[in-house]
């Protein structure tokens, strides 16, 4: 008698799933139990920095450095005179314009150049020259070819960010896994279809994983930035505050509302990593 036909090993799934139930799968995930100690633990540690805080500064005895309650006063001062939205709304303006540009720039050009070899060869090392230079470094030329406007700023959080979007997505393309090329050539896609339903999706995890990291280099810089190229923001804030009357107390209630913000922002690039498109690229660990 011939040899019984041997059949492919199917992939593993999850105890309590049927085999193929990509579907369950999916839906077991979102439905993950709500864990009170993802909150619980960074607001324990929250509390364990103030408390250090205040008491590290009424040890020093400094009468300067100002304490987590006074720094809470000069924010509700600054939300009483109607400055801290207005600043607010400043630096997220221009950080909106100069990332969302080099999003557009940075995403399609590093897909090019991942997939273009010759293209990489030419436009790489020039790359690679500008990417090191530091964004405070151009400050002087944007002020010189912008003036004291929010152009100036703009075009220094492009250049801040621009480079490290568009070095993740070159590398995306070229560790891309050949078996979603091979895909693609057996149900005849042509080249624009390959960009946009292959090569863009295989990419998309890393891409994003550059955005992030570019998300915050911008939000540094427009901070440096409104220091000397303009007069609103909240990196004007905690400038003008030194010199306004040393209000300390000020200065760190900016550079509180800097860090609170750019959490905010980093928690809403890793809501799309929730989206269906994305998350198979991640692991998912409990």
């Amino acid at each position: 008698m011939g040899a019984a036909p041997v059949s492919a090993p199917q992939p593993e799934m999850p105890v309590g799933l049927p085999p193929g139930s990509v579907t369950a799968l999916r839906d077991t995930r979102r439905r993950a139990p709500f864990n009170p100690g993802r909150f619980l633990r960074p607001l324990a540690v929250g509390c364990v920095f103030l408390l250090l805080w205040d008491g590290c500064v009424r040890w020093s005895g400094s009468d300067l450095f100002p304490k987590p309650l006074e720094v809470a006063r000069g924010i509700v001062e600054l939300i009483q005179k109607g400055l801290l939205f207005k600043y607010i709304v400043a630096s997220l303006f221009r950080v909106t314009w100069g990332f969302g540009l080099a999003v557009l720039v940075g995403v399609p050009v590093g897909l090019a150049l991942g997939w273009y070899t010759k293209a990489f060869e030419a436009f790489n090392p020039m790359i690679q020259v500008f990417r090191p230079i530091s964004p405070i470094a151009w400050i002087p030329v944007a002020i010189l070819w912008f003036g004291v406007s929010d152009a100036a700023p703009i075009f220094l959080i492009f250049l801040a960010s621009v480079f490290p979007i568009t070095v993740s997505a070159t590398s995306a393309v070229q560790n891309m896994q050949p078996v979603y090329l091979r895909a693609a050539e057996n149900f005849g896609l042509g080249q624009w279809e390959l960009f946009t339903r292959v090569i863009f999706r295989a990419c998309l995890p890393q891409i994003l994983t550059g955005i992030r990291i570019a998300l915050g280099i911008a939000w540094l810089v427009v901070v440096a930035a409104e220091m000397i190229a303009v007069n609103s923001g909240l990196g004007y804030l905690i400038i003008d505050a030194r010199n306004a009357g040393k209000r300390y107390d000020l200065v760190v209630a900016g550079m509180v509302m800097i860090g609170l913000i750019g959490l905010v922002l980093d928690l809403l690039v890793r809501r799309l990593e929730n989206f269906d498109e994305v998350r198979w690229g991640y692991t998912d660990r409990r």
